[in-house]
């Protein structure tokens, strides 16, 4: 094909292919290519084509099988949305799968892509929870110098744009947390505030979960893979790697901040808890003196002493009001009231 030959209309049904676009050796962009125009595409040497899709039915990725010959395994694994954070590698061909986040009214919902590059072609296949690789295309489309080396440019900005989008999600929970400290260190027992922190903690343990493999894939980016990733792109994926690093470490300093969050709600709500038991306790001791002195007078003995004496009540009283007094300055000291 050459830059004059004219573009097969592109696919109508744009809730699964959301785009299928030829382009040069050159990092030129040729236009939107057809489903069953991609073989005609391939034949001329000098092409490479870029599909993007969305939660495809089966028969889609039949027929994508059929225009890039993909292995029947990765096509097996692309239909279902539940696989690990893996790559894999087909003769010529790499198949990624990797874990994608949005954040959706405060919670972290998460989905896949899957991926599959060959020496002509990249493929993208996006289940639940992803944003649209749209500004991926378009950054690549702007370098044609780096896109000209290749499908393994579009998939160092793919897994760019990924990795980037998981960082302001790490952001935004710990401004969270920050909003919520005066909940934390309240002294009187919030649930609904432990019950966000659970989450939170939660929601950022499966992040991390799909984060920390991420790390050995674009490892084996950098390091792998000579007939598809050229060496002038391994500097990129280094970055690119550096950044998940980055969003690991933020992710694991996150849980822990969460971790301590929770526990002095907790520490803050018992010590209050054991304040009050104290302040009640100091009450009842005091009130217990008088019961106890009162208590023997209340009894139907004959003989008691004092009892004949004129004086005695009044020495009763200042006998209970003196023990009261002591205990009560006794616990002050203690700090118990």
């Amino acid at each position: 094909m050459t830059a004059s030959t004219p573009a097969v209309p592109a696919p109508t049904d744009t809730r699964m292919v959301v785009n299928c676009v030829a382009y040069h050796n050159d990092g030129r962009r040729i236009g939107d290519v057809g489903i069953d125009a991609i073989s005609e595409v391939l034949k001329e040497p000098d092409t490479f084509v870029w599909v993007g899709l969305h939660e495809p039915d089966e028969a889609l990725l039949l027929k994508l099988q059929e225009e890039f010959d993909l292995h029947d395994l990765a096509i097996e694994d692309a239909q279902s949305a539940h696989q690990r954070t893996k790559i894999e590698a087909y003769g010529d061909s790499l198949f990624i799968v990797v874990q994608t986040a949005q954040l959706i009214g405060g919670h972290i919902a998460f989905g896949e892509t899957h991926i599959f590059l060959g020496p002509r072609y990249l493929l993208t296949v996006r289940h639940g929870a992803s944003l649209s690789y749209a500004p991926a295309r378009r950054s690549c489309e702007h370098s044609p110098d780096l896109l000209a080396l290749g499908p393994s440019y579009g998939l160092y900005s793919v897994l760019d744009f990924i990795v980037d989008n998981l960082l302001p999600i790490v952001r935004d929970f710990r401004e969270e947390l920050q909003e919520l400290e005066q909940d934390i260190f309240a002294a009187s027992f919030n649930r609904d505030t432990v019950r966000r922190l659970y989450d939170m903690q939660r929601d950022l343990m499966t992040l991390r979960l799909a984060v920390a493999p991420l790390q050995d894939v674009i490892s084996q980016l950098v390091r792998l893979h000579p007939q598809l990733i050229p060496d002038e792109l391994r500097a990129y994926f280094r970055d690119v790697h550096d950044h998940v690093t980055r969003v690991n470490d933020s992710i694991g300093a996150m849980r822990e901040m969460l971790t301590a969050a929770i526990s002095v709600n907790l520490s803050l709500v018992t010590f209050g808890q054991n304040e009050v038991m104290k302040k009640l306790a100091g009450w009842a001791a005091m009130l217990a003196a008088p019961t106890l002195i009162t208590s023997w007078y209340g009894m139907n003995f004959t003989h008691m002493p004092e009892l004949a004496e004129s004086w005695s009540y009044p020495v009763i009283i200042g006998v209970v009001a003196c023990v009261v007094g002591g205990i009560y300055l006794a616990l002050k000291r203690a700090k118990w009231l």
